[in-house]
């Protein structure tokens, strides 16, 4: 069963969504803020973002954003604004659809289907040769051997080894992260970089994957 993050502020139509998405054989994950979208997104593997733009916390479309710089998982905006220039822009930032609400769960589950068909024969799987991450059981394996991981550590690396390559400042990785990222500080990310470094050493003593860019952050090589 797939599973899909649903990120809507108004129980009643999540609950819509949510009872429509089981009935297709989905697994729906509801959560009501962009923050706690951001949280799952970091920790969790879904197979597609169902998105509302006017949530508590923060615009959908800075959701979006924030999405592509991890992910590329196909995202699907639900909203009542029906302005073509809204439109535009949620496509522009990389979502996949855009719903204008109302809608019946029919069109909504068919649009994912649809999406999905198009993206799953494509959709690479970042770093397989090297990292295998495992969003339902908080478990990566690297060049096969499981890591023993604390909590932050596993959420760390799932976000280096989605974008390869990418350089995220110490900012970007408490917020993508940290439960509660004002709290954090930079440190504590250089903290467990450096016990990261150690486990992955411990498996391979001749590589060191995650690379240190002076004054920016972290990536991990690609």
């Amino acid at each position: 069963m797939r599973n899909i993050l649903l990120v809507e502020d108004e129980p009643s139509i999540a609950d819509n969504i949510v009872y429509a998405l089981k009935t297709e054989g989905f697994t729906p994950t509801w959560c009501q803020t962009g923050r706690d979208a951001l949280q799952r997104l970091a920790t969790e593997s879904f197979a597609l973002v169902i998105l509302d733009v006017g949530l508590p916390d923060m615009n959908g479309f800075d959701v979006c954003r924030k999405i592509r710089t991890i992910s590329n998982v196909p995202v699907v905006f639900v909203t009542a604004r029906k302005d073509e220039i809204d439109r535009v822009v949620g496509l522009e930032i990389g979502a996949d659809d855009y719903v204008v609400k109302p809608f019946t769960p029919r069109e909504l589950t068919a649009r994912i289907r649809a999406i999905l068909r198009r993206t799953e024969s494509t959709s690479p799987t970042p770093a397989a040769a090297v990292f295998a991450v495992d969003g339902e059981r908080c478990e990566i394996r690297y060049y096969g051997a499981p890591l023993q991981l604390t909590r932050y550590e596993f959420r760390l690396l799932k976000v280096l080894s989605q974008k390869p390559g990418r350089v995220y400042s110490r900012d970007q990785l408490m917020e993508l992260a940290w439960e509660e990222p004002d709290t954090a500080l930079d440190r504590t990310v250089d903290a467990h970089i450096k016990t990261l470094r150690a486990k992955l050493r411990a498996v391979r003593d001749d590589e060191d994957p995650i690379r240190t860019h002076r004054g920016l952050g972290y990536s991990l090589k690609e």
